[in-house]
């Protein structure tokens, strides 16, 4: 018998159908002997709705109402869920994110957890009650809602799985796991079986959608194996047919490169003639960070004299004319000029075997290069190198890459 906590995303519970079929499958761990703790979303469609609600009243509504709103799509869910598992002849009971309680910090809308007491829920599991838990949300010291942001209920559920020392993570989706690329844009796409911890979180953060980063983060620092499945094959969790997310040194084969990843939400900004004195490039920064806008990958050249430099940073694409006007207001850079271009992508592939095997970066050079793909920016880390390019390029450039590392399926068969 194992403790395991299930978790069902917007799309797996779009309506009472669906609910019923998630049901069916937790009724399925419940029969195999486990213990089981679902996390549902909001219904497909609903949060959107919901913030679009507070929008039209007041544009510059308050966030601690915002989230009581949108706090309440996975409430339903969650009396939905327990409704239909109720009716599969297994105890269940809703729970929501003060009940629990799950801890939250101050900040509304993007609050983070700082801890879980399921001394309670643990009770009622041991009791052979399935926990239906509302994702997305917990409860502040004020006895306030706060919500987690976009794609919480991946954090909640890792979250609750560390807090009942459960044995895997169940994440139900759309797709059934962890592609080596999209495969929207590469047919030829495979479904990753084994997947580290750091692999992963590179992929989260570059732009695989697959699963939000701080629940990456989250399972990583608390050593709980998640797995992502589909909610529509007929396979339960217990079958271990997704992708395992988990530690290295779990994972026999360790490729090179395990994928190619690309983020278009992103701009690139420059800025020309920036005077090279000491403390220039902290206050640049500094007050970006002031604006709270995410700086990713930085470069900066040095002209012959020494005089000026360039700086050249990558930013959310939202948060373009905010970094631009931030940037105009520092008086050292009155002389500078500050270019943004939006019509860029990232380019990334990943792997936990470059730590090991030399080539990896002249593999990705020489394969855009034989594709009259320029490179604007690189960066790189142990596990990891990116490119910044022209967003005309993004479908060319992912196939060459994908072909060039060996990842489509008919290479690896």
């Amino acid at each position: 018998m194992a403790r395991i906590v299930l978790k069902f995303g917007g799309t797996s519970v779009a309506d009472t159908e669906k609910i019923e079929r998630a049901a069916g499958k937790v009724a399925r761990e419940v029969a195999l002997g486990h213990e089981v703790a679902v996390i549902v979303s909001a219904m497909s469609g609903v949060t959107n709705q919901l913030v679009e609600y507070c929008s039209t009243v007041s544009p510059t509504f308050d966030t601690r109402e915002y989230d009581t709103v949108v706090s309440s799509g996975e409430q339903v869910t969650a009396g939905l869920m327990a409704i239909a598992i109720q009716k599969l002849g297994i105890e269940a009971r809703s729970w929501l994110g003060w009940q629990v309680p799950i801890l939250c910090s101050e900040v509304h809308g993007k609050a983070r957890i700082e801890d879980i007491d399921a001394s309670k829920m643990l009770r009622h599991l041991g009791r052979g009650q399935v926990a239906v838990l509302a994702g997305f949300q917990g409860v502040t010291e004020r006895s306030r809602i706060a919500t987690l942001g976009r794609g919480g209920s991946d954090t909640t559920a890792v979250a609750l799985a560390a807090a009942l020392g459960a044995d895997r993570c169940d994440i139900y989706t759309d797709v059934d796991g962890v592609y080596t690329t999209d495969p929207r844009i590469v047919k030829s796409a495979r479904k990753i079986n084994k997947i580290s911890y750091e692999e992963m979180l590179e992929l989260a953060s570059l732009g695989a959608k697959v699963l939000q980063t701080r629940s990456v983060e989250m399972a990583y620092k608390r050593d709980i194996p998640v797995q992502v499945l589909s909610s529509f094959d007929e396979a339960i969790g217990s079958d271990l047919l997704g992708t395992l997310v988990t530690r290295e040194e779990d994972i026999m084969e360790k490729e090179v490169v395990n994928g190619v990843a690309y983020d278009k939400s992103e701009a690139k900004i420059t800025i020309l003639n920036v005077p090279d004195t000491p403390g220039i490039a902290a206050e640049v920064f500094s007050v970006l960070a002031d604006s709270e806008i995410n700086v990713d990958m930085i470069v900066q050249n040095v002209s012959a004299d020494g005089k000026v430099t360039d700086i050249t940073f990558t930013a959310p694409e939202e948060d373009t004319d905010k970094a631009v006007d931030s940037l105009k207001a520092i008086d050292d850079l009155k002389e500078a000029s500050i270019v943004a271009n939006k019509e860029i992508v990232k380019i990334s592939v990943v792997g936990i075997g470059m730590v090991s095997h030399a080539g990896v970066a002249q593999t990705m050079f020489e394969t855009l290069a034989s594709k009259g793909i320029n490179i604007q920016v690189i960066s790189t880390s142990e596990i990891k190198i990116s490119v910044i390019i022209d967003k005309e390029y993004l479908e060319l450039a992912v196939r060459a890459l994908h072909t060039a590392y060996g990842l489509d399926a008919d290479a690896a068969a």
